[in-house]
């Protein structure tokens, strides 16, 4: 008996297609089974595999080896063999598709757009990170702090600094995206529009209008998010920016209107300002409202600082385009720009799936609900990612994208939430985790809280940089630390020591003990801590 691949295959009539031309060969006895993708023969005449080939590529359809030999017992395991259809390509699919064929299910990948890998490698963290840091750069030549080194700020040549931003995400989608397809043949890629038949049946209608019907054993719905557009009058007939066209785009505009205070608005305003652009950014309510207002109204003073005009409480009530300038009008005044950029926050990409067919429950914005399993109102339908109800974070996405397919293939994991720590990419950024005081007091938590400036932190002072806070949030009575906020250079960098004390159920006291390396940012944590019971004033500059 040999076991064998076969391409091709996209219904379970192509299997019997498939079994009855290889069984037309004297001695050949083969079974085709569509959902693992596997033909066990038995070969009694001795044929070559080339000729097994010739036989069932006269219908249409291919023989490979397998990567790994299949076993009886692999085959009879009940977690195995299955097929997993994934709809997006995203962080969530391929974490999922990864831990699936490892688990030794045959998975079909469906993909709508050009490209693989979802918003984070092509038009999200990756490329956004990388206008930043060079944003980050430019400011500093100009505005470092130290003597005796030269300030200078010439123009950004922009068509190189783009050329790299787009080789690196060509790169990275290319190492993490696309050779796990090509090296893998458990995963195949379907590109097309998946809609749901029923709930146990998928279509797949490719960019030529042909139609691949899917009859999987278990789907995971994992397709991402994508801008959401107010409905300003008026906007919908101007060309604005979404925060793909502001990573992309060819030239640098003289000015540029920031619409919203999402932390994607907030990350492009600051980069664009320090690229050279005047930068005007209208906030609905005030920066970061659903974050302790400290860390709004500290990153407001930084921003100002860069000359970034910030209106708090204020909506665009019409938008007009004429002769390459927007006109965005609010109140009694309006401003006028080159570009405008509309950053609002994200909705679920859930249309067009026909949720309904399936019985799948969506939210009131169209995000998927799923328990803590990744569980959807319908059987062996999953999701993961931004279209479900999790928070919209890539490491949340792939973390549950990963949970998806243990408990698709029979398993039983859990995503715990409890514990998600979230930056934003500002200069100085913004790190939370865990409850701030306001968090904590609608939980009925009584709370004992420190607020540490970054002037008390011997590296802050190092590098003549003290923006910034670090604020504790501990349980009374317990002393158990419950939240953190922080506002520092890098505090992305600082957050997860707080996440793992809270994820451990540290004390501020046990955290005040603990040794941090000298001279680090993080180590603004600990002295936090030890501000629960001392004068950190009175101390000497790295005592324990």
């Amino acid at each position: 008996m040999i076991s064998l691949r076969v391409t091709g295959m996209t219904c379970e009539h192509c299997a019997r297609t498939a079994e009855a031309a290889l069984n037309r060969m004297p001695g050949i006895d083969a079974s085709v089974s569509y959902d693992r993708g596997i033909a066990d023969i038995r070969n009694d005449a001795g044929i070559e595999i080339e000729a097994l080939r010739t036989a069932i590529g006269q219908s249409g359809y291919g023989l490979e080896p397998l990567t790994k030999p299949v076993s009886l017992d692999r085959v009879s395991d009940p977690g195995s063999g299955l097929h997993v259809a994934i709809i997006g390509s995203g962080g969530a699919a391929f974490a999922a598709a990864i831990r699936a064929v490892e688990t030794g299910a045959r998975v079909s990948l469906t993909e709508r757009g050009a490209v693989v890998g979802g918003t984070c490698v092509n038009v999200g963290c990756v490329p956004s990170k990388i206008m930043l840091r060079a944003a980050e750069i430019r400011h500093e030549r100009s505005h470092h702090p130290f003597d005796g080194i030269a300030r200078s700020q010439e123009p950004v040549d922009r068509k190189p600094l783009l050329d790299q931003l787009r080789g690196r995400v060509e790169a990275l989608r290319a190492a993490k995206y696309e050779k796990i397809i090509d090296n893998n043949p458990n995963i195949t890629l379907l590109p097309g529009e998946a809609r749901f038949a029923d709930a146990h049946t998928l279509t797949i209608t490719d960019h030529a209008g042909g139609v691949t019907r899917l009859a999987p054993d278990r789907i995971l719905i994992a397709t991402g998010a994508s801008p959401m557009i107010p409905p300003v009058p008026g906007l919908a007939e101007t060309p604005y920016w979404t925060s793909t066209d502001a990573l992309f785009a060819e030239e640098l505009s003289t000015r540029l209107v920031v619409i919203g205070s999402s932390f994607v608005a907030l990350e492009l305003a600051q980069a664009y300002r320090r690229l050279g652009v005047e930068v005007t950014l209208l906030a609905r309510s005030t920066l970061l409202t659903r974050d302790d207002p400290e860390l709004g109204s500290a990153l407001q003073q930084a921003f100002e600082a860069e000359g970034i005009r910030v209106l708090n409480e204020t909506q665009a009530e019409r938008i007009s385009y004429d002769a390459g300038r927007f006109t965005v009008a609010f109140g009694a005044e309006q401003i006028e720009a080159e570009r405008l950029l509309v950053a609002t926050g994200r909705q679920p990409n859930t249309e067009g799936l026909a949720l309904d067919k399936a019985g799948v429950t969506t939210d009131h914005n169209g995000a998927i609900v799923v328990d803590d399993h990744l569980r959807t109102s319908a059987a062996n339908i999953y999701a993961a990612g931004d279209c479900s109800t999790m928070p919209q974070l890539v490491y949340v996405a792939a973390a549950a994208g990963t949970r998806a397919a243990i408990n698709m293939m029979g398993g039983d994991a859990s995503l715990d939430l409890s514990v998600v720590p979230a930056v934003v990419f500002t200069d100085p950024s913004v790190a939370t985790v865990g409850l701030d005081e306001g968090q904590a007091r609608t939980a009925g938590i009584e709370t004992i809280t420190r607020r540490l400036d970054l002037e008390n932190v011997p590296r802050a002072l190092a590098n003549f940089d003290t923006r910034g806070f670090v604020k504790l949030v501990a349980e009374a009575g317990t002393g158990r630390l419950i939240g953190a906020q922080i506002l520092a250079h890098n505090a992305g960098e600082m957050i997860q020591t707080a996440a793992l004390a809270i994820r451990y159920r540290m004390t501020v006291q046990e955290l005040g003990d603990t040794l941090f390396p000298y001279l680090v940012m993080a180590e603004g944590i600990k002295l936090a801590a030890q501000t629960f019971t001392k004068d950190i004033s009175q101390l000497s500059c790295c005592a324990g």
